[in-house]
């Protein structure tokens, strides 16, 4: 499979968060999420595609943020077609599609702009190319290249924030939780420049791949579409071991890892069932943050599994804008999550064993 490209099996779980604003009557999170590498494939828009943007709103596409890199290692930029009169906080968006599927086009996110924000959609080499740490490599390289570039693009460098769901999720989380430790080895220049972000939303991603076999088996939710350790496994795939045989690597890509008290602050949005990414991730990631002193606030949705559901709410639309205005606009807002009975959903149909 071409792995630029999105599946049929994909399509079920693969991302697509938003907001209100972007589309009044699209859900806010519909997947963001794991792909399977054996399904057929749908090819993302070629770049000489004409390009639908929501009113006020340019595009860049497809620049390159390692001189002479991997075709992978583009983003795509989403400004005001108005330049504003002073520079504009950055929200990078990061696609899911289990570090093997999915495309930084289009952006769900690309809404954000007409609320005040510069967005960037980055896509990086997934894991049938490139074991881990290349994808955070690339995520990092990105950030600081849209820092080394924020005059150009009116960019504030001192208000940037990651979003993403499943794999985006595992990704922009550890942007977090890692962001300005050198705990792996820079590429694509620019190293004068910071790649700590402000501000996290973490969208059901992954935590902890030392736990999440037990987790998954603990979680009656659970009910994998891939086995653990398997070629269709796309946690072993990432660090090319088995998730019992190397502690190591286990380590190396779990955000939790890498909690600290000068983590951002962090919102994470998960459904109670979950049938891929276990609650439980989520819940071990925000009880380190919180012992650490990190400001976190976990969004439980009952009934909703991994998308969909619960996710589209308006409340949650709120709860997302006023966390990335208060952090990254600095805005008199308070973060308050929705009451779980106000964003409960009947649970998913069981998968087929």
């Amino acid at each position: 499979m071409n792995p630029r490209r999105f599946s049929h099996f994909g399509r079920r779980f693969v991302a697509s968060w938003t907001l209100a604003t972007i589309f009044a009557a699209a859900a806010l999170i519909s997947s963001l999420a794991l792909a399977d590498e054996k399904a057929p494939s749908k090819p993302a828009v070629p770049a000489a595609s004409p390009v639908k943007l929501p009113p006020g709103v340019k595009m860049e596409r497809d620049i390159s943020y390692v001189s002479n890199g991997d075709e992978a290692q583009k983003l795509d930029l989403y400004l005001p077609e108005k330049p504003a009169e002073h520079p504009l906080p950055l929200i990078v968006h990061i696609h899911g599609g289990g570090w093997m599927g999915g495309n930084k086009f289009p952006c769900p996110v690309v809404g954000m702009v007409s609320k005040g924000y510069v967005v960037a959609s980055v896509e990086y080499r997934f894991s049938q190319k490139a074991k881990f740490p290349a994808q955070i490599q690339d995520c990092q390289a990105a950030i600081r290249w849209l820092r080394a570039n924020s005059k150009q693009h009116n960019i504030d460098p001192d208000r940037v924030g990651a979003v993403g769901g499943s794999a985006g999720g595992h990704l922009s989380a550890l942007v977090g939780t890692a962001g300005g430790k050198k705990a792996f080895a820079p590429i694509g220049g620019n190293e004068e420049q910071s790649d700590r972000v402000q501000a996290v939303c973490d969208i059901y991603g992954p935590a902890n791949f030392s736990t999440v076999m037990k987790q998954a088996a603990d979680d009656k939710n659970v009910r994998n579409i891939f086995k653990f350790n398997s070629p269709s496994d796309p946690y072993s795939q990432l660090i090319g071991v088995s998730l019992e045989g190397n502690q190591e690597k286990t380590d190396a890509v779990s955000p939790v890892h890498y909690v600290s008290q000068d983590n951002p602050p962090m919102l994470i949005l998960h459904g109670t069932h979950d049938a891929l990414v276990p609650l439980a991730q989520s819940e071990e990631f925000a009880a380190a943050l919180k012992e650490n002193g990190v400001k976190v606030w976990l969004q439980k949705l009952p009934g909703s599994g991994h998308g969909g559901g619960g996710f589209g709410k308006p409340a949650i639309y709120v709860l997302t804008q006023n966390f990335f205005d208060k952090h990254l606009k600095g805005a008199d807002v308070k973060i308050e999550l929705v009451p779980e009975a106000d964003v409960a959903v009947d649970p998913p149909k069981p998968a087929a064993k």
